[in-house]
């Protein structure tokens, strides 16, 4: 559209002729975007981008449309004459435009809200019924979930993960307790092994797809086939993140290699092509090179022949099916789908092929433009950074850990002032509003860092965070968190954001942060404010349990208890030998001295372990 109708004399002259034009960067102000996309799926039953909406100077919206071409064609309304006709009913109808607007903002300010749950309900039943709606949606032959396009949905992969682990635990829940030592519920067993095997299948074959770039690594944002094979070639920061999220929790829950090299090569990535030289992340690389679609990412084999020379060429060829005839328009997509996803076969590939892809990289950098979107954004990088720090956890890589721990001091120097957090940076400027996402995704970030550092200011800032959210964002009356702060721009309606689409929501993160911040704080308040959240993220959820699946992980925390232990240091100097004894799947909080609360035992670092609300005598050895 932006080729087709923006850059086009005729539609140029029509447009600022007529109308005032407005274009929003949906990342810079995603509560724009939110209100007007409301405005799109009620006015067409369905949304997308680019999003073109008509308004009244009182910003109440009249038409909603996506796509536009500069005139009209199989089925597209044209942007000439969808102007022309606007124009002619704002000259000479006005009354019933005005009228019409006022109904669509008088309908979406009055929703109707979920019916309260009834106090009988089961807490068990939204992990369930998540899990049971992505088992009857599981694409057994390829992975995933639904039929094409089809969307990585990271955090999906995230809570079956988490289900298949906590489910198959001895200690279930006091509702179906078993005794100890004993085998937990058959079904449950069950269910566990499928959870797993239907994240560990869609992990493998996205891996193989050309959805994963195998030249330079990293992944596209989704899928144009069941097979994972032709994706929409752009590159986003956040797919990447979370997708390094879940490879390094699928290595920690089965040591395979594979997914330790999958997120090792797509945080390599990132490093590479997304990160700023003070250490933020960039948002996304474009699909197009040079006005052309996945221009960039495809190959004939005579070039890959001219690079490497005839018999690395012809091997390299062989690996990753680039083929005379071709799987897109002609040219390959580099893959691997043809090894099937035997996960010994995948395991034992030649890594031989790894030290070429330095000689691909810079033959096709040369060959091809391509843009990248260097905003850094907060809520991304907070993401980033939960990432890296769940790889350094995971697959015991110290740089990781640097990386994260860099990235934060840039978000803290460039997008933070004292508690407040603001969206975007860029060139040495930054925005001057701040959203939901933003505190979020960054003060969850710094839980992360917490948790495998052990370093008080992290927590500290993370809730200074979470408390200016709380302050800013939270909704007294029907609780949950607005997208946009009271002392925001108001819109003609202020929208919550439940729903964990390609990203998770603010809602759910915020469910995240509450439930973990009141537990290593031991804070009675925030406890109770978790409880709140977690309650009203749930009653949204009833509708689609399976669409709210990282709330579902807080969720599943909140009713399998982990482990609860304070660390009360006799020396300062041992918090890094001690840090690496600290068991990876208990909540931990560590004292830098001892205090009235938590003395020490015998003069020597102590332990106090609580788990299910019994706690055990102080400790000097776990």
């Amino acid at each position: 559209m932006e080729h087709e109708s923006f850059e086009d004399d005729d539609v140029a002259a029509r447009l600022n002729g007529t109308f005032v034009c407005v274009k929003v960067d949906k990342e810079e102000r995603p509560d724009v975007d939110s209100v007007y996309m409301s405005v799109c799926q009620a006015m067409t039953g369905s949304g997308g981008w680019p999003l073109t909406i008509l308004l009244t100077p009182e910003k109440k919206p009249f038409y909603a449309g996506t796509y536009l071409p500069k005139h009209t064609r199989r089925g597209h309304m044209g942007l000439m004459e969808l102007l022309g006709e606007a124009e002619n009913l704002w000259k000479n109808r006005r009354s019933r435009v005005e009228n019409s607007a006022d109904t669509i903002v008088e309908a979406l300010r009055s929703p109707v809200a979920p019916a309260a749950p009834a106090e009988a309900s089961d807490p068990f039943a939204l992990p369930e019924e998540a899990f049971e709606q992505m088992a009857r949606s599981f694409d057994a032959r390829f992975g995933g979930f639904g039929r094409a396009p089809k969307f990585p949905m990271a955090h999906g992969l995230l809570f079956l993960m988490e289900y298949a682990r906590l489910t198959q635990k001895e200690q279930a829940p006091d509702k179906r307790s078993v005794p100890s030592g004993t085998e937990p519920p058959s079904a449950y067993r069950v269910q566990s092994e499928i959870g797993m095997d239907m994240a560990e299948k869609t992990l493998r074959q996205m891996y193989l797809g050309g959805i994963f770039d195998h030249i330079g690594y990293g992944f596209s944002r989704y899928s144009t086939d069941d097979r994972w094979l032709v994706p929409h070639f752009e590159k986003m920061l956040y797919d990447n993140a979370l997708l390094v999220w879940a490879y390094a929790e699928a290595y920690e829950r089965t040591g395979r290699p594979l997914y330790r090299r999958v997120a090792e090569k797509t945080i390599d990535y990132v490093l590479r092509e997304l990160t700023d030289e003070d250490g933020g992340f960039y948002c996304a690389q474009d699909a197009d090179s040079d006005g052309e679609e996945g221009r960039y990412y495809v190959f004939v084999p005579e070039e890959t022949l001219r690079v490497l020379g005839k018999a690395e060429g012809t091997a390299f060829n062989r690996r990753f099916d680039i083929t005379k005839e071709g799987n897109f328009e002609g040219k390959s997509i580099p893959n691997l789908l043809y090894v099937n996803d035997d996960i010994n076969t995948i395991e034992t590939e030649d890594n031989d092929m790894d030290r070429l892809l330095p000689k691909l990289r810079a033959y096709r950098a040369g060959r091809a433009k391509l843009h990248k979107d260097d905003k850094i954004l907060a809520a991304w990088n907070g993401l980033m950074i939960t990432a890296l720090a769940r790889a350094y956890s995971a697959l015991d890589r110290p740089e990781f850990l640097r990386t994260a721990e860099r990235a934060a001091e840039f978000a803290l120097n460039h997008l933070t002032e004292g508690p407040r957090v603001y969206t975007s940076y860029r060139d040495g400027k930054r925005t001057e509003t701040g959203f939901l996402d933003d505190y979020a995704f960054l003060a969850m970030g710094l839980i992360a860092l917490y948790r495998v550092t052990f370093r008080q200011p992290y927590l500290d800032k993370a809730e200074a965070f979470v408390n200016t959210a709380l302050a800013e964002f939270w909704d007294e009356k029907d609780g949950g968190f607005f997208l946009y702060g009271s002392s925001g721009e108001r819109l003609f309606m202020r929208p919550k954001e439940c729903y964990d689409g390609a990203m998770p929501s603010g809602n759910s993160v915020m469910a995240h942060n509450l439930f973990y911040l009141a537990r290593l704080l031991q804070s009675s308040d925030l406890e109770a404010q978790a409880q709140r959240q977690i309650r009203f993220v749930a009653m949204q959820a009833r509708e689609a349990p399976q669409a709210h699946s990282f709330f579902l992980t807080v969720e599943l925390a909140s009713l399998y208890p982990a482990r609860e232990i304070v660390c009360v240091l006799a020396d300062e100097k041992d918090l890094a030998q001690v840090a690496r004894k600290l068991p990876k799947d208990a909540i931990v909080r560590v004292l830098t001295g001892p205090d009235r609360a938590y003395p020490l035992k015998d003069g020597r670092t102590t332990y106090y372990v609580c788990e299910r609300d019994r706690c055990l005598p102080p400790v000097n050895e776990l």
